[in-house]
């Protein structure tokens, strides 16, 4: 009799265990390192809007998170990337159909009062005190990140914007050992006083109570009326397949974010996205250091659910 009972526990164990999991109301979303800040609010509100709902969230470097979808196949309701032009390159058409970008940011250079030079430095001397021998700074991997490589599209604006032929190779030579693969793990080498400065978002400076250096707009990526001159350059990084790569234009700096095709919690996935694209989420992402765009772009051949077409068209 005890042997019947156990095995007759045995057998409902699955069937109990996935009754459980069918229940839960959950989205998944893949996001930039630089949105975690705006992304945890949004959650939090959300959250409190539709009880028994669960914002699941997954910070990595843009061109990571990408290829966690297209590379891996992992799971995903939502990718919000800080580059747009890395859904419609590398998620449309095959992952996603449609691509909005909704804020924007700026590069800037960080740093705390304890970073060498801090009483110096302003938005004229900033390449001379950073290639100085005693002062360290960190940036984000190019193949990983938006960041990574909108720095050297930065700083190819820079050498001509200063007159300074060579100064992109300078920057690139000095320093490799304090490469991240991704913008947000840069403030933990401030922190820890491994490096002086990071070259980094204004937003995540924002957010971190740090001091930082502004650019000229003309350099900074973070000026829409200077799109012309940010087009001027160009880098390579890595693309589609692990040895394939691909090339990126200067452009100023969009966030983009999508619903992959296979989303698997489609519905509360849409209501989340109208959430961030509406207004509630729109002040969270300006009270967090970024700009919303207003109206949002939208580029793409799918058509929007209506919710979000409805909050877009707000």
């Amino acid at each position: 009799m005890r042997a019947a009972v156990l095995i007759f526990l045995i057998t409902m164990v699955p069937f109990v265990t996935g009754c459980g999991t069918s229940s839960k109301r959950e989205v998944i979303f893949f996001h930039a390192g630089s949105l975690a800040v705006p992304v945890a609010r949004l959650a939090e509100g959300f959250e409190a809007q539709i009880p028994g709902i669960r914002i699941i969230t997954e910070a990595a470097g843009s061109l990571v998170t990408a290829r966690k979808i297209t590379e891996l196949g992992k799971p995903c309701d939502i990718m919000a990337s800080a580059d747009y032009i890395i859904i419609d390159e590398l998620l449309i058409p095959e992952h996603a159909s449609w691509n909005i970008g909704f804020a924007t940011n700026e590069i800037v250079i960080a740093y705390t009062p304890r970073s060498g030079y801090s009483d110096e430095i302003n938005s004229l001397n900033w390449t001379e005190i950073l290639l100085k021998g005693d002062v360290y700074y960190g940036r984000s991997d190019p193949d990983s990140d938006p960041c990574g490589y909108r720095t050297l599209l930065m700083l190819k604006l820079a050498e001509e914007y200063y007159d300074i032929p060579g100064l992109t190779g300078r920057f690139m030579e000095k320093d490799r050992s304090f490469i991240r693969p991704k913008e947000i793990d840069l403030t933990a080498l401030l922190e820890a006083r491994a490096v002086d400065y990071v070259f980094q978002y204004k937003s995540v400076a924002v957010q971190h109570g740090l001091k930082y250096i502004t650019l000229p707009p003309e350099i900074n990526l973070g000026n829409n009326e200077f799109r012309d001159n940010y087009r001027s350059v160009s880098v390579d990084v890595a693309g589609r397949s692990p040895g394939e790569r691909m090339i990126i234009q200067g452009d100023y700096i969009l966030y983009g974010i999508t619903l992959v095709s296979n989303s698997p919690n489609r519905d509360d996935a849409v209501e989340f996205l109208a959430y961030i694209l509406g207004p509630e989420g729109r002040e969270i992402i300006r009270r967090t250091g970024q700009n919303p765009v207003e109206p949002p772009v939208v580029s793409g051949s799918g058509e929007l659910p209506v919710s979000v077409g409805n909050a877009v068209s707000r």
